[in-house]
């Protein structure tokens, strides 16, 4: 088949949907398929580049081209309603690849709907958050998580994390093209139960299958060159944690737990630090910056114990699938997409989100008792199988057949 994956954002700019899409187009070209990738052009990108057997075309759009209008200069995100110019764009990459499949991941789908039937390509879109029904991809409202969308509701909460006008626009085009793409997409692919519960698939009567991102097949496998940054690991059997220190991904409730804990080993974070995290730390505290991946997947390795203490309900975390592809047990919370990883008891434990004192008792335990601790990991290890490239893809692969047959 001849696939176009729509992404706003491809490595360089390294996130985990970058990695995702980008894991999935090489594996689809392994398989067989022509591959392309539609992107977001970013300052001194090329227009059009080989990577390997996909191609990657970085196309330019109108908003993009404001560059006051987003924090960051490289991620310049597609706007939730159709941007003339990227409309162009992708009609000119539809025209020249005449793709069987288009696979949207984000709001770079709003662009090409209005190209759907003209285009004569079956629609696809991976949901990675709750975009569908929330203007901040995120699902929280007033510091818990929304019970659903309103537009006046969500226009107030949007209009407080974007600015007046720029969450206003946001908030009606997203409800535009949520209404546009219910009725257009052919599938969707949600990665959790949460996110297609959340998103009001199955109440809105659209079809869809819940597929998990996944990790290489070679996930547990470390690169051969030590990152020089490796050095400052407080040596074997520390407590890990990964991620942006927020308090969406409850690093400051770690924190809280860890202090109450008697005699613990080192607890290490490794992310980018913001004003969430207190100036005082416990004792035995190692704030480590934003490494490489390859750095990561050595942490995890020489880690007692992992900790993924979300309070937002993250679709999907990666982390946690990677933790577990390094033969860890992870504590995650009971919200979003952990309960879909993790088997509780088995294959790792789950807690209460915000619940520093449940979460302290769950890392004491672990502590307590190391063969528990083992076996954990091992289990983990064996359930992480189901999670990785070659069962995952093959899904997906299906997904494109079912549609194709369809409008054949």
């Amino acid at each position: 088949m001849r696939i176009l994956l729509l992404t706003q954002f491809y490595p360089p700019i390294v996130g985990g949907e970058e990695r995702h899409v980008r894991n999935l187009a090489a594996k689809l070209a392994a398989r067989g398929h022509r591959v392309k990738v539609a992107t977001l052009w970013y300052p001194g990108a090329p227009d059009y580049e080989m990577e390997g057997d996909v191609g990657v075309y970085r196309i330019h759009g109108s908003l993009q081209r404001l560059a006051g209008l987003f924090t960051e200069s490289e991620r310049r995100h597609a706007p939730p309603f159709p941007d003339p110019e990227l409309v162009t764009a992708l009609s000119r990459v539809v025209r020249k690849f005449k793709p069987d499949v288009v696979h949207a991941h984000n709001w770079l789908l709003a662009s090409f709907l209005p190209l759907k039937k003209w285009s004569a390509a079956s629609l696809v879109v991976t949901l990675h958050d709750y975009g569908l029904v929330c203007a901040k991809k995120n699902l929280m409202y007033e510091g818990g998580v929304c019970e659903g969308p309103r537009l006046s509701k969500c226009w107030r909460c949007a209009g407080e994390h974007y600015g007046a006008v720029k969450g206003a626009v946001t908030t009606i085009g997203n409800f535009g093209s949520g209404y546009f793409a219910r009725r257009t997409v052919d599938k969707f692919i949600a990665v959790s139960h949460a996110v297609a519960r959340y998103n009001r698939l199955a109440e809105t009567g659209v079809s869809f299958e819940v597929i998990p991102n996944f990790v290489p097949d070679d996930v547990g496998v470390l690169s051969s060159e030590l990152d020089p940054c490796l050095q400052d690991l407080p040596g074997e059997g520390y407590i890990l944690f990964v991620g942006d220190m927020t308090h969406a991904k409850g690093a400051d409730v770690l924190l809280k737990a860890y202090a109450s804990l008697d005699a613990a080993p080192p607890l290490v974070l490794i992310g980018r630090r913001t004003p969430d995290i207190p100036a005082e730390l416990p004792s035995n505290v190692h704030l480590r910056g934003t490494w490489s991946h390859d750095a990561i997947m050595h942490a995890w390795h020489r880690c007692l114990f992992g900790v993924v203490p979300s309070v937002w309900p993250e679709p999907c975390a990666t982390v946690v699938m990677e933790g577990m592809g390094s033969g860890k047990a992870v504590i995650a919370t009971d919200i979003g997409g952990m309960p879909d990883m993790i088997d509780p008891g088995s294959t790792g434990m789950l807690v209460t989100p915000d619940d520093a004192n449940e979460l302290a008792r769950s890392m004491k335990r672990l502590l307590n008792n190391p063969r528990m601790i083992a076996d954990l990991g091992t289990a983990a290890l064996a359930g992480v199988e189901r999670l990785k490239a070659s069962a995952v893809v093959s899904r997906i692969e299906s997904v494109y057949e079912t549609v194709r047959e369809k409008a054949t």
